[in-house]
């Protein structure tokens, strides 16, 4: 581009930027992330760091930050996923946005809250930035959360609880291989009650989902169990044809 139509371009965004020069106040927006995790004992877990900058310095948090005016909010958001834990290549989902006046003492503030899907096995997590320790918890002990981050991890929770029982979303928290008994842990532990066994099983062998792996469990004290894995592109066609993931 030569100098001169630079300098025209230049002069158009200017001229732009005056007839769209907005006299009201803007508020700030950032993205805030809920990582559930699901451990080698089956038990759900939330991500939580530690603040190393005011305000709520050396509180617990769930890991966030300011969206830049060069990305998408979801992107933003798996930046401040990799920045502050290490975490990347995950399922991601827009939950919610909280507004509330006051919800962050340092300005007016809005944030995008997502929710993250993860086999935390297979994960290391890492603080980093703006974060003093990064460190998982069970969803029944959670810590005293800074800012308004204890309605945003209810709302996460209710969610994750709700979609499960229709989109097959459940499988992002297992290894890619697993048992019966390990998908039915999972239902029971996301849903926090307990599912008849044989119900249970014939309603998911139904669904024609899984694959038979043709492998058993290793290094087990108890009869090794068959391992499947979820044939995610049989569900995607099924469900352009109307199909229903019901549990």
């Amino acid at each position: 581009m030569s100098s001169l139509l630079k300098e025209k371009v230049k002069r158009k965004k200017e001229k732009n930027c005056q007839m769209y020069n907005y006299e009201y106040p803007r508020p700030a927006l950032t993205v805030d992330c809920i990582i559930f995790g699901l451990d080698a004992e089956l038990e759900l877990k939330i991500m939580l760091i530690k603040r190393d900058i005011p305000p709520f310095e050396g509180e617990w948090a769930i890991p966030g930050g300011f969206v830049r005016m060069d990305e998408t909010l979801e992107q933003a958001a798996l930046r401040e996923l990799q920045e502050e834990t290490g975490i990347h290549h995950v399922f991601l989902e827009q939950l919610y946005t909280f507004g509330d006046l006051g919800r962050d003492p340092r300005d007016r503030i809005v944030t995008v809250a997502y929710y993250a899907l993860i086999n935390l096995v297979e994960q290391q997590i890492q603080a980093a930035t703006d974060a003093r320790e990064a460190e998982w918890f069970p969803i029944s002990q959670i810590p005293q959360l800074a800012f308004d981050h204890e309605q945003i991890l209810r709302t996460a929770i209710a969610r994750l609880r709700g979609k499960i029982r229709y989109e097959p979303i459940g499988f992002e928290l297992l290894p890619k291989a697993f048992t019966l008994t390990q998908l039915q842990k999972l239902y029971e532990t996301v849903l926090d009650r307990q599912l008849d066994k044989r119900n249970f099983r014939k309603k998911i062998l139904s669904m024609d989902l899984l694959i038979d792996t043709g492998k058993v469990q290793h290094n087990v004290s108890h009869r090794a169990a068959k391992l499947y894995q979820f044939d995610e592109d049989k569900y995607l066609q099924l469900k352009q044809n109307g199909f229903n993931f019901e549990i």
